[in-house]
């Protein structure tokens, strides 16, 4: 069955409607993070911010599994419907008490998982040598935590309730839109295998793992800034919360805007060489800023850069995914990949946190950033090299597929 571009075109808008929604939902915590610490609910708002990324990392193992069984149509407004449920009860009843924070942060991470269900959706509408872009493009949705981080603290400060009243309504209006709109590709087709066989078979893909570590660091890079950049500001800066957040919305607004670019680069100069680019970008921001250079216009520049190159490396991954992986196991990839990018942006906060309280600088964290960085681009290079090696001579020349260094 011959597919349209128009129904193309309403699923990539949907799926990144969802996804979008979604990490707005899964953000919400961070920008009022050091709002509880001014109020004694805790002395750290690293954990705080840091229980959500880790369950909706971990929780898209499972969603991308999932969504290879049942299909992006049911999952996407399944998972938007769960995340409301986290949502109010932290705006009406968890924010008043740290453990309740917790619990409802816990649940919060529902919100996370959406990113391995839009995937493998979009994935099925687009031909191979088009996957980069659509899912460049769909991954303009984690701009959602752009919105958290705008819109958070002033709502907040209007009524302590309203922003999570907001993106509850936000979350069931796109539900029932998704229901209604959104449709599974005439080209993709169930798996039947047990969840168990399916994971472990996944498991035994090495791309698999080589793209878990570059997604890692560069969504998980991004994830972890767009969290704990506030609390870095404020601590290493001396921001206003509302100056730190309106920061870290720049910050992750150049991110979302590359990451497309990312996908379209990757389709026309190969997968490998867009990630080499946003890697070396990452590597000279994170030495730069190791030298605690001042914040205007130094560390500004560098920190807006480096969200420019975690971008490109977030976009090309899921490209190289896309281009190169069997179709019907493009979902469970996803999983273990959008876990790993989670962990990676689970990680950094506590670290920098645990930092920050033993020398009350950061330069350790961001040089380790520059370590990290450096080991990525060597496993993309390798990537590029093997498959070199494997690509026969008269298919090189293939843009789509091309992931060559």
């Amino acid at each position: 069955m011959a597919i349209t571009k128009s129904q193309q075109t309403t699923a990539l808008v949907m799926a990144t409607l969802g996804f979008a929604v979604n990490f707005w939902a899964w953000s919400l915590i961070s920008p009022l993070g050091p709002i509880f610490v001014e109020k004694g609910l805790t002395t750290d708002a690293s954990l705080m911010v840091a229980i959500p990324v880790l369950v909706g990392s971990l929780g898209r193992i499972l969603a991308g599994a999932y969504t290879d069984r049942f299909g992006g149509r049911l999952m996407m407004p399944l998972i938007s419907l769960l995340t409301v449920v986290p949502v109010l009860f932290i705006g009406f009843i968890g924010q008043y008490e740290y453990w309740t924070l917790l619990l409802g942060g816990l649940f919060l991470g529902f919100g996370g998982t959406s990113f391995a269900i839009g995937v493998p959706y979009v994935n099925s509408w687009f031909p191979p040598e088009r996957r980069g872009s659509a899912i460049g493009v769909y991954g303009i949705g984690m701009g959602g935590t752009a919105i958290a981080a705008f819109t958070t603290a002033p709502l907040y400060n209007i009524d302590e309730r309203l922003p999570f009243i907001i993106t509850a309504a936000a979350l069931l209006s796109y539900a029932a839109a998704a229901y209604a709109l959104m449709k599974n590709s005439p080209n993709w087709s169930p798996s039947h295998r047990s969840l168990g066989a399916q994971l472990l078979d996944t498991s035994k893909i090495l791309l698999t793992w080589q793209a878990c570590y570059l997604y890692a660091l560069s969504f998980g890079g991004y994830v972890a800034f767009s969290v704990y950049l506030p609390t870095f500001l404020n601590h290493a800066y001396g921001l206003e919360t509302t100056d730190a957040s309106l920061r870290t919305a720049g910050f992750v607004i150049a991110a979302v805007l590359m990451r497309p670019v990312g996908g379209i680069l990757s389709d026309r100069i190969g997968a490998v060489r867009t990630l080499l680019i946003g890697y070396a970008i990452v590597f000279v921001c994170a030495i730069t800023l190791s030298f605690n250079p001042p914040l205007m216009p130094t560390a500004t520049a560098a920190f807006i850069i480096m969200s420019v190159g975690l971008g490109l490396g977030s976009g090309a991954t899921f490209a190289l995914i896309a281009q190169v992986s069997d179709p019907s196991k493009i979902g469970s990839i996803t999983g273990f990949v959008g876990a790993a990018g989670g962990l990676g942006g689970f990680v950094p906060p506590l670290l920098l946190g645990a930092i920050w309280r033993a020398w009350q600088d950061y330069t350790l964290g961001i040089a380790l950033l520059a370590v990290f960085t450096l080991i990525a681009a060597l496993i993309a290079f390798w990537i590029g090299v093997v498959q070199r090696r494997n690509t026969p001579p008269s298919a090189q020349s293939q843009p789509a597929t091309e992931v060559t260094p």
